[in-house]
């Protein structure tokens, strides 16, 4: 016979065997996390905060699924300062973290592309809502793919614009010396050559508050367009003392000119400018209501550009693990990766379908005029032209 003691032994047990099991069991079902890799400090944070809320909210919103799979969703954001060394070492810390199954970044194609050869190499997922520089895709990686449209595209609205709309005769282009910077420029560049515009200055600067030395040039040649290839940080202070020092010139520019920071730096010099975007405010997406009313109500501010698309770009990284884990079991990365290949998705900001290489088949582009020197209106600047643009062909 048992004794009492070893009954009330057993008893206790038992308890904690049974009450612990459901514990025990989650963990078979092993934690999948979402990683995201945006600026989330320094100049370029806004954009960069906006790309990581975006995610953040996609995942509480769409995690359902794979919750009732048994699975433990979580984001992990990595701020990447916009520094393509430390985007490389974020990069190998979250290969390192066997539960990260897809990344969704980066916002400036000079991190993206040393940070994805990492991610290549783990074969791990990278979904991209902003990252424009050819490059991204033309590498042909299984794993890398993108939600918005490509730089020799967007310079080439820009320069079509220029030319048929505003009737740009002359145009001096300046650029960061970034890999987007100085890409989307040249783009713009050879095809404004192409269209009889004369370029009558291509430099670059990472100057960031004195542009005395650029504008002096500028003023003696009285170009009919500056079209200023580069982060809004940078830009924002140059079109500023642009304006101050009585240059009449028309601005113009790509997507990184495109967040609320523009107009709260550079204030009135910007209202009346152009940009190209990829992206554009979420205003001129019908569909996108709701998430902008969403995010509001959980963040307290509207919704940067960008974040509309990492927030489709996480569903459909989402939707991917969710089929690759059919069967119950933790999806291996390349299988994640290969899913991906496979989602056509209608989100927020339209449908995704991806080609061979990982572009969308087709991508909106925008050019849009500032409409206000009040960042809290950013969102009701106007759209001006939109264009859906097949992504561009395999080069021979």
């Amino acid at each position: 016979m048992i004794s009492h003691r070893l009954r009330t032994a057993f008893g206790l047990a038992t308890f904690f065997v049974l009450a612990l099991a459901p514990f025990g069991r989650a963990q078979d079902k092993a934690t999948i996390k979402i990683a995201s890799q945006s600026p989330l400090s320094g100049g370029q944070a806004a954009l960069g905060e906006g790309i990581k809320l975006g995610t953040q909210l996609a995942v509480e919103k769409f995690k359902g699924d794979l919750e009732k799979m048994g699975f433990r969703v979580v984001l992990v954001p990595y701020d990447d300062q916009a520094k393509p060394d430390v985007g490389v070492s974020n990069a190998k810390n979250i290969v390192a973290d066997t539960q990260i199954l897809g990344v969704i970044g980066h916002l400036n194609s000079g991190v993206a592309i040393p940070s994805s050869e990492v991610y290549k190499d783990a074969s791990l997922a990278m979904i991209s809502p902003a990252n424009t520089n050819p490059t991204i895709t033309d590498r042909g990686y299984k794993n890398v793919y993108r939600v918005c449209g490509r730089d020799d595209v967007q310079g080439v609205v820009g320069s079509e614009f220029a030319s048929g709309e505003l009737k740009v005769k002359s145009v001096y282009v300046i650029h960061d010396k970034t890999t987007y910077g100085q890409g989307v420029a040249e783009f713009f560049k050879a095809d404004a050559e192409k269209k009889g515009m004369k370029v009558v200055g291509f430099e670059g600067t990472e100057e960031k508050s004195n542009f005395d030395p650029i504008i002096t040039p500028i003023k003696a040649k009285n170009p009919d367009l500056i079209y200023f290839g580069g982060i809004y940080e940078q830009a924002a202070p140059f079109f500023k003392q642009a304006r101050e020092r009585g240059v009449k010139a028309k601005f113009l520019g790509p997507d990184g000119l495109d967040s609320s920071d523009l107009a709260k730096i550079a204030g009135k010099a910007v209202v009346g400018m152009y940009y190209t975007s990829v992206a554009g405010p979420v205003t001129v997406y019908p569909a996108a209501k709701q998430f902008a009313d969403e995010y509001k109500k959980k963040f307290g501010k509207n919704p940067e550009p960008f974040a509309a698309q990492a927030y489709d770009a996480t569903a459909i990284l989402l939707k991917a693990i969710e089929a690759a884990a059919k069967g119950g079991a933790t999806p291996s990365r390349e299988a994640v990766s290969a899913a991906i290949r496979d989602v056509k998705y209608t989100g927020v900001t339209g449908t995704v379908q991806f080609d061979a290489k990982g572009d969308p088949k087709k991508a909106l582009y925008f050019v849009l005029e500032v409409a206000s020197a009040d960042p809290q209106k950013w969102g009701d600047n106007k759209e001006v032209k939109r264009l859906s643009i097949a992504a561009p062909g395999p080069k021979a």
